[in-house]
């Protein structure tokens, strides 16, 4: 009985330690000892912040911390341009990074790392048709503009923007297809988030999707934001004339 309970309780410990504490665990194969990775955040007011550093030893590197709410980050890698994004969440995440392509790089381990990698997956299948005109047609475009040939350049242009309106109304399908299913999913709430600075979106709907977000979701800073929004949008403007008294006769 106490081999049970003590077994019970190194459960309890490990599985609050994986709750209140984040762990990532990289893989840079083919990346030198001691080059430095960077772990950044985005801070509204100073910009990019570095907020830990550590080398790699062996194609691996770990660091270690604490998040007190989901929220995007980004590894830099020395010697590879450009930044690799994803969700500092507390829990084992796993990054192999890819040195020929950070955007490449592979990221799971926790849920909302894993549902960030799906749903880019989807949506780089719905944008893929503007990709693929967009590679296709590079070349003529540049030929296009050296010789001024205005024909060709507003020929290319009135198509790439009739794929552009599709591919928009895709991706806006998609993206409220996602919120729907998702209550429990960081993507979701800056999805509402975005949702609220375009003007043609449905208010109620995008209401609707914020009153079904888990709790936790409503406690972060876009589901805070996505509140103070709709207070915002809620409140009469200065200048507006208030509404009639029940029984008056003005």
């Amino acid at each position: 009985m106490k081999k049970i309970i003590l077994l019970l309780s190194a459960s309890v410990v490990l599985f609050s330690c994986n709750k209140t504490s984040y762990t990532i665990s990289g893989t840079a194969k083919g990346i030198e000892n001691g080059k430095t990775i960077i772990l950044e955040s985005q801070d509204e007011r100073l910009g990019l912040i570095a907020i830990d550093t550590v080398k790699v030893e062996n194609g691996k590197f770990e660091i270690e911390g604490k998040a007190t709410e989901p929220a995007f980050h980004l590894i830099t890698v020395e010697g590879i341009q450009g930044k690799l994004p994803f969700i500092l969440e507390n829990g084992s995440i796993d990054i192999e990074i890819n040195k020929d392509s950070l955007d490449q790089s592979k990221i799971s381990g926790t849920y909302n790392n894993d549902e960030y990698a799906a749903f880019n997956k989807e949506i780089t299948k719905v944008q893929k048709k503007l990709m693929d005109f967009q590679k296709a047609n590079m070349q003529k475009m540049n030929e296009a503009q050296t010789k001024k040939d205005t024909a060709v350049i507003n020929s290319l242009m009135k198509e790439f923007v009739t794929i552009q309106k599709e591919v928009s109304t895709a991706s806006k399908t998609k993206y409220i297809s996602y919120a729907e299913t998702h209550p429990k999913s960081f993507i979701t709430a800056l999805i509402i988030q975005g949702m609220l600075n375009d003007p043609s979106t449905d208010v109620k709907k995008a209401e609707k999707l914020y009153e079904s977000l888990e709790e936790s979701l409503k406690n972060t800073k876009p589901g805070k934001a996505i509140k103070a929004r709709f207070t915002e949008m809620k409140a009469p403007t200065v200048g507006a004339t208030a509404p009639a008294a029940p029984g008056s006769t003005k």
